[in-house]
Protein backbone atom coordinates (compact mmCIF):
# COMPACT_ATOMS: atom_id res chain seq x y z
CA UNK A 1 0.00 0.00 0.00
CA UNK A 2 3.01 2.14 0.67
CA UNK A 3 4.18 1.76 -2.66
CA UNK A 4 0.84 2.47 -4.22
CA UNK A 5 0.38 5.43 -1.84
CA UNK A 6 4.12 6.52 -2.74
CA UNK A 7 3.37 5.99 -6.77
CA UNK A 8 0.36 8.38 -6.81
CA UNK A 9 2.04 11.24 -4.33
CA UNK A 10 4.57 11.30 -6.69
CA UNK A 11 2.04 11.77 -9.70
CA UNK A 12 0.18 14.44 -7.52
CA UNK A 13 3.51 16.54 -7.04
CA UNK A 14 3.94 16.74 -10.87
CA UNK A 15 0.86 17.67 -11.32
CA UNK A 16 0.72 20.52 -9.00
CA UNK A 17 4.57 21.58 -10.29
CA UNK A 18 2.68 22.11 -13.67
CA UNK A 19 -0.18 23.66 -12.55
CA UNK A 20 0.88 27.00 -14.23
CA UNK A 21 0.38 24.60 -17.34
CA UNK A 22 -3.15 23.91 -16.64
CA UNK A 23 -4.18 26.86 -19.10
CA UNK A 24 -2.06 25.16 -21.77
CA UNK A 25 -2.86 26.26 -25.72
CA UNK A 26 -5.65 24.41 -27.18
CA UNK A 27 -5.14 20.76 -28.71
CA UNK A 28 -3.37 20.79 -31.80
CA UNK A 29 -5.53 20.34 -34.82
CA UNK A 30 -6.55 16.21 -35.43
CA UNK A 31 -5.46 15.60 -32.50
CA UNK A 32 -8.15 13.86 -29.50
CA UNK A 33 -9.13 16.64 -27.30
CA UNK A 34 -8.94 16.11 -23.49
CA UNK A 35 -10.92 16.51 -20.20
CA UNK A 36 -10.50 20.18 -18.93
CA UNK A 37 -9.59 20.41 -15.35
CA UNK A 38 -13.27 21.76 -14.57
CA UNK A 39 -14.92 18.90 -16.23
CA UNK A 40 -13.60 16.33 -13.47
CA UNK A 41 -16.13 14.98 -10.81
CA UNK A 42 -16.65 17.79 -8.18
CA UNK A 43 -14.25 18.35 -5.33
CA UNK A 44 -14.05 19.93 -1.82
CA UNK A 45 -10.91 22.17 -3.50
CA UNK A 46 -10.75 23.04 -7.32
CA UNK A 47 -8.85 21.13 -10.07
CA UNK A 48 -6.14 21.80 -11.69
CA UNK A 49 -4.52 20.26 -14.96
CA UNK A 50 -0.87 19.85 -16.58
CA UNK A 51 -0.06 20.39 -20.13
CA UNK A 52 -0.60 17.25 -22.23
CA UNK A 53 1.84 15.32 -22.47
CA UNK A 54 3.06 12.62 -25.15
CA UNK A 55 3.70 8.98 -24.32
CA UNK A 56 2.51 6.74 -20.95
CA UNK A 57 2.54 8.89 -17.25
CA UNK A 58 4.93 7.57 -14.61
CA UNK A 59 4.74 7.00 -11.31
CA UNK A 60 1.88 4.49 -11.38
CA UNK A 61 -0.77 7.30 -13.24
CA UNK A 62 -2.69 4.31 -14.71
CA UNK A 63 -2.55 1.69 -11.98
CA UNK A 64 -3.90 -1.47 -12.73
CA UNK A 65 -2.69 -1.36 -16.24
CA UNK A 66 1.08 0.14 -16.48
CA UNK A 67 1.91 -2.01 -19.40
CA UNK A 68 -1.00 -2.86 -21.34
CA UNK A 69 -1.47 0.91 -23.19
CA UNK A 70 1.50 1.72 -26.16
CA UNK A 71 3.53 4.44 -25.59
CA UNK A 72 3.61 5.71 -29.57
CA UNK A 73 0.52 7.44 -30.77
CA UNK A 74 -0.49 8.17 -27.12
CA UNK A 75 -0.53 11.39 -25.16
CA UNK A 76 -2.18 12.01 -21.55
CA UNK A 77 -2.90 14.57 -19.11
CA UNK A 78 -2.86 14.54 -15.04
CA UNK A 79 -5.47 16.59 -12.18
CA UNK A 80 -5.10 17.21 -9.23
CA UNK A 81 -7.16 19.29 -6.26
CA UNK A 82 -5.39 21.12 -2.90
CA UNK A 83 -6.30 17.93 -0.90
CA UNK A 84 -5.41 14.13 -1.46
CA UNK A 85 -7.55 13.81 -4.69
CA UNK A 86 -5.55 13.11 -8.01
CA UNK A 87 -6.57 11.70 -11.62
CA UNK A 88 -4.99 11.07 -15.10
CA UNK A 89 -6.53 10.93 -19.09
CA UNK A 90 -4.49 8.88 -21.09
CA UNK A 91 -5.32 8.56 -24.71
CA UNK A 92 -3.91 6.15 -27.83
CA UNK A 93 -4.44 6.22 -31.76
CA UNK A 94 -4.68 2.73 -32.82
CA UNK A 95 -3.25 1.95 -36.11
CA UNK A 96 -7.05 0.50 -37.08
CA UNK A 97 -9.96 0.30 -35.47
CA UNK A 98 -9.93 -3.89 -34.81
CA UNK A 99 -6.81 -2.54 -32.97
CA UNK A 100 -8.64 -0.38 -30.53
CA UNK A 101 -10.85 -3.04 -30.20
CA UNK A 102 -8.33 -4.96 -28.58
CA UNK A 103 -7.12 -2.64 -26.12
CA UNK A 104 -10.13 -1.59 -25.05
CA UNK A 105 -11.22 -5.66 -24.10
CA UNK A 106 -7.24 -5.73 -22.59
CA UNK A 107 -7.74 -3.00 -20.23
CA UNK A 108 -11.05 -4.30 -19.52
CA UNK A 109 -9.49 -7.14 -18.34
CA UNK A 110 -6.68 -5.68 -16.65
CA UNK A 111 -8.93 -3.57 -14.57
CA UNK A 112 -11.74 -6.02 -13.87
CA UNK A 113 -8.70 -8.24 -12.54
CA UNK A 114 -6.56 -5.62 -10.74
CA UNK A 115 -7.63 -6.23 -7.04
CA UNK A 116 -6.86 -10.00 -6.92
CA UNK A 117 -3.68 -9.12 -8.68
CA UNK A 118 -2.57 -6.83 -6.13
CA UNK A 119 -3.33 -8.83 -3.34
CA UNK A 120 -0.80 -11.01 -4.97
CA UNK A 121 1.60 -8.51 -4.92
CA UNK A 122 1.23 -6.97 -1.83
CA UNK A 123 0.74 -9.77 0.92
CA UNK A 124 -1.88 -7.99 3.55
CA UNK A 125 -3.43 -5.58 1.78
CA UNK A 126 -7.19 -5.60 0.92
CA UNK A 127 -8.43 -4.73 -2.64
CA UNK A 128 -11.47 -5.19 -4.64
CA UNK A 129 -12.63 -4.45 -8.29
CA UNK A 130 -15.75 -4.05 -9.49
CA UNK A 131 -17.36 -3.38 -12.55
CA UNK A 132 -20.17 -0.55 -12.93
CA UNK A 133 -21.47 -1.16 -15.90
CA UNK A 134 -21.13 0.20 -19.34
CA UNK A 135 -22.20 3.62 -20.56
CA UNK A 136 -23.82 4.49 -24.00
CA UNK A 137 -21.68 7.34 -25.47
CA UNK A 138 -20.05 6.59 -29.29
CA UNK A 139 -18.44 2.79 -29.41
CA UNK A 140 -19.10 2.71 -25.59
CA UNK A 141 -17.37 3.38 -21.96
CA UNK A 142 -16.99 0.99 -19.21
CA UNK A 143 -16.58 1.98 -15.33
CA UNK A 144 -15.13 -0.04 -12.94
CA UNK A 145 -13.71 0.96 -9.21
CA UNK A 146 -10.85 -0.54 -7.37
CA UNK A 147 -10.82 0.10 -3.41
CA UNK A 148 -7.78 -1.22 -1.26
CA UNK A 149 -7.33 -0.82 2.41
CA UNK A 150 -3.71 -1.50 4.66
CA UNK A 151 -5.11 -2.51 7.82
CA UNK A 152 -1.77 -2.69 9.41
CA UNK A 153 -1.17 0.70 8.67
CA UNK A 154 -4.71 1.73 8.95
CA UNK A 155 -5.15 3.77 5.79
CA UNK A 156 -8.15 2.94 2.22
CA UNK A 157 -8.01 4.42 -0.68
CA UNK A 158 -10.94 4.27 -3.91
CA UNK A 159 -10.11 4.74 -7.51
CA UNK A 160 -12.54 4.70 -10.40
CA UNK A 161 -10.97 3.77 -13.79
CA UNK A 162 -13.01 4.29 -17.21
CA UNK A 163 -12.38 3.12 -20.57
CA UNK A 164 -14.11 4.24 -23.72
CA UNK A 165 -13.43 4.19 -27.70
CA UNK A 166 -14.01 6.43 -30.47
CA UNK A 167 -13.14 4.66 -33.68
CA UNK A 168 -9.74 3.91 -33.43
CA UNK A 169 -9.39 6.15 -30.52
CA UNK A 170 -9.52 4.72 -27.08
CA UNK A 171 -9.17 6.76 -23.64
CA UNK A 172 -8.79 5.58 -20.40
CA UNK A 173 -10.00 7.65 -17.46
CA UNK A 174 -8.58 7.22 -13.41
CA UNK A 175 -9.67 9.41 -10.35
CA UNK A 176 -8.12 8.84 -6.87
CA UNK A 177 -8.36 9.75 -3.13
CA UNK A 178 -8.47 8.39 0.19
CA UNK A 179 -11.43 6.48 1.51
CA UNK A 180 -13.78 4.06 0.37
CA UNK A 181 -16.31 3.52 -2.63
CA UNK A 182 -19.25 5.18 -0.81
CA UNK A 183 -17.00 8.13 -1.04
CA UNK A 184 -16.96 7.90 -4.59
CA UNK A 185 -18.66 10.27 -7.22
CA UNK A 186 -19.72 7.33 -8.99
CA UNK A 187 -22.43 9.59 -11.11
CA UNK A 188 -19.95 12.23 -11.50
CA UNK A 189 -17.30 10.10 -12.86
CA UNK A 190 -19.93 8.54 -15.48
CA UNK A 191 -20.49 12.21 -16.86
CA UNK A 192 -16.86 12.77 -16.68
CA UNK A 193 -16.57 9.49 -19.18
CA UNK A 194 -19.12 10.66 -21.65
CA UNK A 195 -17.77 14.04 -21.97
CA UNK A 196 -14.37 12.25 -22.64
CA UNK A 197 -14.90 10.35 -25.00
CA UNK A 198 -17.75 13.01 -26.78
CA UNK A 199 -14.38 15.19 -26.75
CA UNK A 200 -12.10 12.61 -28.73
CA UNK A 201 -12.92 13.65 -31.99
Amino acid sequence: MNKLRTAFAAAAAAALGLAALATAPAQAAGQPAFLAASQMPPASTSWTATQVFTGVPENGGVLCAPYKIPAQNTRYREFNTELDTNGVQVTTVARTEADAVKLVDTLRTALAGCGPLLERQNPGLQAVSASHGKLAVEEGAWVYSLDTADPQIGTSDIHLFSVGRDGRTVTLVRWGQMGDLKDAPLTAFRTTTKTAVNKLH
